[in-house]
């Protein structure tokens, strides 16, 4: 199978010739720049240029193609020309992060170094980024919509700009015609309508989630309005290039879900609904949603809103055991992820720990397809190389003949 047919099949429930892999294909199935430094050593890949950070933000490495064919990666993510901060992937320029990484990035990434080594990014003035001296990834500072309570009838969410889309429409062309690769778009509404409207300021937000019904329910509309045009429009610039489309929202914590799943149901729903009911009628594409944490009693009304594809799926969560999972939902619902503690053992155990508790994750969750390998979320700074090439050398040995697989 190339790499694309055999996503195809998964998310299809259909059989494969190996796993499928996802190493890189999202923003959160990727990995911290300098984890990306040490794993291309750790493989021996000469360097041919510093790494690359194309996300600023969570501080993400571009995986170059021969790393990923050595891990068996077959996605890849279709992005606009700014991922992070509004900085346009472009005019790549070396710039030191302490003392131990040195990458390319965004040739308008100029941040302010404080005295204790600290960086703040500015728009306007305003500082939007902060990465704490010895940290290794930038906290964002910026208020959303759910933080500042905007009035509606002034405010306007974003849309894709002409440029945008043209962007997308040359990469998703370059993308299909010279990779083998299943394409995956990141496409919610402009703001994440839980987790996401929050930024700058989650708790004023949960309030108002929480006592203002009508007003939550009119800045859905607003948001899911612009989605629709969003879709529109990118849909007709890639058409069916995208095979997957990715929303993200996190709705749960390590224990529980951050919401009632009564409160989750009158409110979140209908207005994700809306926008994956236009997915599932006019495209051929499969949704993936990525929220992490302990997920459980969310499940159904995931399924029943449209969501096809879950990720990262956090068996460390409460509730979240890969068994349960697989036996529940595996028929409805095509699991991403799941492999290896990305909290404990991915980063802190030996690479045997790393192989044998991917090896159990496997056992339950890839029988019958319906499954795709991933890490659970981005693979960490201080990750070891020699455990992430355990986790995937794990799956790319996963035996898809043998008789669970019936």
């Amino acid at each position: 199978m190339t790499s694309r047919e055999r996503i195809l099949a998964a998310i299809n429930h259909e059989p494969v010739d190996r796993l499928p892999v996802d190493f890189g294909g999202t923003r959160q199935t990727g990995v911290a720049a300098l984890a990306y430094g040490r794993l291309r050593e750790f493989l021996g890949f000469a360097p041919h240029r510093s790494v690359r950070v194309f996300d600023l933000f969570q501080m993400l490495a571009e995986i170059e193609p021969e790393v990923a064919a050595r891990l068996g990666a077959d996605c890849v993510g279709l992005y606009r020309p700014s991922v992070a901060f509004g900085l346009r992937n472009e005019r790549w320029k070396p710039f030191r992060f302490g003392e131990a990484l040195e990458a390319e990035v965004p040739g308008d990434f100029e941040p302010l170094r404080g005295d204790d080594g600290s960086l703040m990014i500015l728009r306007d003035g305003e500082a939007i980024g902060l990465m704490p001296a010895g940290g290794f990834y930038f906290d964002r500072l910026e208020r959303y919509p759910g933080a500042t309570h905007p009035d509606l009838d002034a405010w306007e969410p974003p849309r894709l700009a002409p440029a945008e889309l043209d962007h997308l429409a040359a990469e998703a062309q370059r993308l299909f015609s010279t990779t083998d690769k299943a394409i995956i778009a990141p496409l919610g509404p402009p703001y994440e309508l839980f987790y996401g409207l929050g930024q700058g300021g989650f708790d004023s937000w949960m309030v108002t989630f929480a006592t203002e019904p009508d007003y939550v329910r009119a800045l859905y509309r607003k948001l899911t309005d612009v989605w629709l045009e969003n879709l529109e429009a990118l849909h007709s610039a890639v058409g069916d290039r995208v095979q997957i489309l990715q929303i993200a929202d996190d709705f749960g914590t390590q224990r529980a879900p951050f919401l009632s799943v009564r409160a989750f149901r009158e409110l979140v729903l209908p207005a994700y609904q809306r926008g994956l009911d236009w997915v599932h009628q006019r495209t051929s594409w499969k949704v993936m949603l990525h929220s992490d944490g302990a997920l459980y009693p969310l499940i159904p009304s995931l399924i029943e809103m449209g969501v096809d594809i879950l990720n990262p799926v956090q068996t460390s969560a409460a509730g979240m055991e890969a068994r349960r999972l697989k036996a529940e939902f595996g028929d409805r619902l095509v699991l991403w992820g799941g492999t290896c503690d990305s909290q404990g053992t991915l980063s802190s155990g030996s690479p045997a720990d790393v192989a044998a508790e991917t090896a159990a994750n496997l056992d339950a969750l890839a029988p019958r397809s319906g499954y795709v390998c991933a890490t659970v979320h981005n693979i960490q700074a201080t990750v070891p190389p020699a455990n992430i090439v355990a986790l995937f050398d794990t799956a790319l040995n996963w035996p898809v003949s043998s008789s669970a697989w019936a």
